[in-house]
């Protein structure tokens, strides 16, 4: 299924490695290509997530109101998503393209002599095999394993900090929702990437490390903004209005 994207990575790697050498810098210049790529994407995600903070309260209305009846609530919510234009899987996206690199990665580096015969996988020492995990070097001892069990430590608190950067936004209930549930993927996290290739965890390391200087210095600014835009439209187009009108719509006429 992953052959035609572990061949497409493959040609990619190639034409990296020729003039970078070391296959972590490989890796690490695939991440940049990818980051870059997925940039418009990603801050169109943040104007999205940004306008559902603001859109959230109407939201919850909604929800409450029709708690009763599921079928109703849906039917509301769907149009209330459309009316405002917001996808609510749109967050989702650019992690969602990056699963088949991040597999193809998984299935190449643990093919690598099939493709690049008499080669060290390394990078520049400090990882010295990036075929190799936590799993399969902890036996050698500590001092062996250590690198690639700093790797690991970074897979998962790179994955807790960008959580719990977002969950700043979030108030009550919601934003203890969003801390557990990044405490909760990092663990997971740990518990996937202990058997992992090493270039695979230094892929998503270098990837998410990236992700977080990105909400420092662009994502929160984008975010600010939406939400400024998004409250002015509010104000001038209150959406409590259209969904009174729709609920007036559909009661029965009585009978005369």
């Amino acid at each position: 299924m992953w052959d035609w994207i572990v061949n497409i990575l493959f040609q990619i790697l190639k034409l990296i490695q020729s003039f970078a050498v070391d296959w972590g810098l490989s890796i690490i210049i695939l991440v940049i290509i990818v980051r870059l790529l997925l940039t418009p994407l990603m801050l169109k995600s943040s104007k999205s997530t940004a306008r559902m903070q603001v859109l959230q309260p109407k939201l919850q209305e909604l929800q409450e109101r029709y708690a009763d009846d599921p079928q109703r609530q849906a039917e509301e919510m769907q149009k209330f998503y459309s009316e405002n234009k917001f996808n609510p899987f749109g967050s989702c996206l650019p992690l969602l393209i990056q699963m088949p690199i991040l597999f193809a990665l998984f299935t190449l580096l643990n093919n690598l002599p099939q493709y690049f015969s008499g080669e060290s996988f390394s990078f520049y020492g400090i990882l010295p095999d990036l075929q190799a995990s936590a799993a399969g070097t902890i036996s050698q001892g500590f001092g062996p394993a250590a690198p690639y069990l700093i790797a690991l430590a970074l897979f998962a608190v790179l994955t807790l900090i960008p959580q719990l950067w977002m969950s700043r936004n979030q108030t009550g209930q919601q934003a203890s929702s969003m801390r557990m549930m990044a405490v909760v993927m990092a663990v997971m996290m740990l518990w996937i990437g202990w058997g992992l290739p090493a270039g695979v965890l230094l892929y998503y390391d270098v990837s998410s490390a990236w992700q977080v200087a990105q909400q420092l210095f662009v994502t929160q600014k984008v975010i600010e903004k939406a939400k400024a835009e998004e409250e002015e439209r509010m104000k001038n187009a209150p959406i409590e209005v259209n969904v009174v009108r729709r609920e007036r719509k559909q009661r029965p006429h009585k009978k005369k």
